[in-house]
């Protein structure tokens, strides 16, 4: 008997998790079509094509509990796209220029994901709790991203610079990239990594 139970427990427990899965890519969905504004729990449950609302209220504790967990999904997803790129990129001039790359390629493989994170950044309050989440996980980003730059600045490869700043800039120049993607069809993902690519070779290397 013990052996059934555990069995049927088990089974619960990957029928739930399949369920949050099911209804965390719906949210994904309606946000990036509709906007973070306009994805209530009726959209959401039509997209994931549930009977009622009642079973998201069932795996989350409200819209909140759901986008934190969109926006985990998206950045656990985000990290392991573009640390698989990194990982076979060698030098760190060669990182730099593998991280616009990944980057960029992540537009074409993921689009959904990367609009509805930039429209739960641009829309969502900074008081709002689901927002922190965000910001907690772009902030420790970051601080990996800058702590490679000084790296590469303490072997001699970059030049002086601000590391915070150099990153802002990063960013800043992808998240524009990200948004023109949303909503210019001929935009070339892989001709705008290199570009930038360019740039910021220019801007980091010590001999620039």
């Amino acid at each position: 008997m013990q052996a059934n139970s555990d069995s049927s427990k088990q089974e619960r427990t990957f029928t739930e998790l399949a369920r949050r899965a099911q209804i965390v890519d719906a949210a994904i969905e309606v946000i990036a079509d509709q906007g973070y504004a306009n994805a209530s729990f009726a959209k959401i449950a039509k997209q994931a094509g549930l009977s009622s609302t009642g079973m998201i209220s069932y795996h989350f504790r409200g819209k909140g509990d759901l986008i934190r967990e969109v926006v985990t999904r998206i950045m656990q997803l985000s990290a392991e796209f573009v640390g698989a790129e990194l990982d076979t990129a060698a030098g760190y001039q060669g990182r730099l220029r593998a991280f616009f790359a990944a980057n960029l390629a992540l537009v074409d493989a993921y689009p959904k994901h990367l609009r509805a994170l930039s429209n739960i950044a641009a829309n969502a309050g900074t008081d709002d709790p689901h927002l922190f989440g965000l910001l907690d996980q772009l902030g420790a980003v970051a601080a990996a991203q800058a702590e490679i730059l000084r790296a590469g600045q303490r072997e001699g490869v970059f030049r002086t610079f601000d590391p915070a700043v150099m990153v802002l800039a990063i960013r800043g120049a992808l998240d524009a990239a990200i948004a023109r993607a949303a909503f210019d069809p001929h935009f070339d993902a892989a001709a705008t990594a290199g570009e930038l690519a360019d740039i910021f070779d220019r801007a980091t290397r010590k001999d620039a």
